[in-house]
């Protein structure tokens, strides 16, 4: 009995021991919010701008379709008592016709506005990482996270993310 517990002793003091040096060295940990990131970060809001230009014009003219459809539909309903049924279904047909084709605008209009949403969020991403990377080198850090559930504000370092991507330029202008 008398050497189980010194082996147990001596094995809990070798484990000591040879865990002190690695919890004397502590952790350097940052947390970075993505999300505010690409909401706050002047190279996230130059390409929402840069966006906004780009597809305004499409916009405009897919709303003045959907307005004159509008009129013509309101016509229509207005007409339709007065009207024979041949030309009632003709119109109704066209009403459908253009309908239908202003809904296919609208789609390859979004699927555009997304796909060069994501071209101009993958820049903006790719430089912010670059960003963190390079914070990460120069302060020394052991892990930089930027999914969490929970980080308090001593490890979170967005705001100075944010601050250097601010101060850097854009590559190629």
């Amino acid at each position: 009995m008398k050497t189980f517990a010194l082996t147990a002793l001596a094995a809990f003091s070798l484990l000591a021991t040879s865990t002190a040096p690695a919890a004397a060295q502590e952790l350097k940990i940052g947390y970075v919010n993505s999300e505010r990131v690409l909401r706050e970060a002047t190279p996230a809001k130059a390409a929402q701008t840069k966006l906004e230009a780009e597809f305004s014009k499409r916009e405009k003219e897919l709303n003045d379709i959907a307005a004159k459809l509008k009129t013509a539909a309101d016509k229509f309903e207005k007409d339709a008592p007065t009207v024979s049924e041949s030309e009632k279904n003709r119109r109704q047909r066209e009403l459908v016709e253009q309908d239908r084709d202003l809904q296919r605008k609208r789609r390859e209009f979004q699927e555009d506005l997304n796909q060069r949403r994501n071209e101009e969020l993958a820049a903006v991403v790719e430089r912010a990482n670059r960003v963190i990377k390079q914070i990460f080198d120069s302060e020394k850090y052991d892990l930089i996270l930027q999914e969490v559930v929970f980080a308090g504000t001593r490890v979170d370092i967005t705001d100075k993310v944010i601050k250097v991507l601010n101060a850097t330029p854009a590559a190629g202008k």
